[in-house]
């Protein structure tokens, strides 16, 4: 079974101890706070022959199944490569799978990960199950990202908004976690991770702090004039797209922020704080909102898998930013 927050448990408590479910729940909230986790629970418990204190009992011939990963009545729909998304055969399967009878005399359970993962056509060739699954089933769909689904996927389920955790559980439980890491390391990526521990522990793995540290230095170069945006865009091949425009739309809003408090406290991680107030003094605000805009932009380019010429884009990226500090 797979593991349980302490932040979720008043949630926990709520869908476990429900007398009837629903036939779909929509688990939601942001990426890296256990929301897999929570919908893996909640799917051994509907699935269990044998369930006691609101959990799973991990010894009768379903849970054994479904520890196995071979439970006849158990569906999970993911793409099938990672960041592609869910297609419309792939649905169609599950659909197949929902109309059958439970071979077990229980529940089907179903889990989709990420619902926004499928297409528009997936995501329609859905719908008939949502509104009248076969039997008793349950679907389970999770979403980091609930404002991309269709309004006809959301109305046929119960939306469930899955709680952040406080700083505070945040960083007790990257406490344990993450043994090997000082407290103020533990703070930067949770910081980096806005604030989910999970994603916080990935960011780790992948080693986002040290990628972050080659483009705060790279940033300062640029501005000095000691690097070119050609040269940094070849340098950062290895960082991650997503990242450095996260990065980069987060800077431009802290700017703003500045411009309109001068709150030295709003300044974000130090390693930015001086660049960013910097810029905010000698940044004309209309041009901060243009890059900003184009950021963003860009950025759900980069979300939706667009085809993009990586080192082209980053030029301009770079270009634009060495243009700021300008005539207010």
């Amino acid at each position: 079974m797979a593991e349980a927050y302490p932040w979720q448990a008043a949630l926990w408590q709520q869908l476990a101890g429900r007398a009837r479910h629903a036939h779909a729940y929509l688990l939601h909230g942001p990426q890296g706070i256990g929301k897999r986790a929570l919908a893996e629970n909640l799917m051994a418990l509907l699935l269990c022959q044998r369930p006691a204190e609101l959990r799973a009992c991990g010894q009768c011939k379903s849970c054994m199944l479904l520890a196995a990963g071979s439970h006849p009545d158990n569906y999970v729909l993911e793409p099938e490569e990672a960041d592609k998304p869910i297609k419309v055969d792939q649905v169609r399967d599950l659909v197949g799978f929902v109309t059958q009878t439970a071979q077990l005399g229980g529940r089907k359970v179903v889990l989709i990960e990420p619902v926004e993962a499928m297409n528009v056509n997936a995501a329609n060739a859905l719908l008939k199950s949502l509104e009248e699954p076969s039997g008793d089933t349950v679907l389970l769909l999770v979403s980091h990202q609930p404002s991309r689904l269709l309004p006809t996927i959301k109305s046929r389920c119960q939306q469930i908004a899955c709680p952040q955790p406080k700083e505070a559980e945040s960083q007790a439980w990257l406490a344990s976690a993450l043994p090997g890491c000082e407290e103020q390391e533990r703070i930067e990526l949770l910081s980096l991770a806005a604030g989910s521990p999970l994603m916080a522990v990935d960011l780790q793995g992948q080693g986002v702090r040290e990628h972050r540290a080659q483009v705060v230095d790279g940033v300062k170069k640029l501005l000095k004039q000691q690097q070119s945006p050609s040269q940094l865009a070849e340098s950062w091949k290895d960082v991650s797209l997503l990242h450095l425009f996260d990065w980069f739309c987060d800077w431009s809003n802290l700017i703003l922020r500045y411009q309109l408090t001068q709150d030295e406290e709003g300044l974000g991680l130090a390693d930015m704080r001086k660049v960013v107030q910097y810029l905010a003094q000698k940044s004309p605000q209309g041009r901060v909102l243009e890059i900003q805009d184009w950021i963003l932009e860009q950025r759900q380019k980069v979300l939706g898998k667009a085809n993009l010429n990586r080192v082209l884009l980053l030029e301009a990226l770079l270009a634009s930013w060495a243009m700021l500090p300008g005539q207010r």
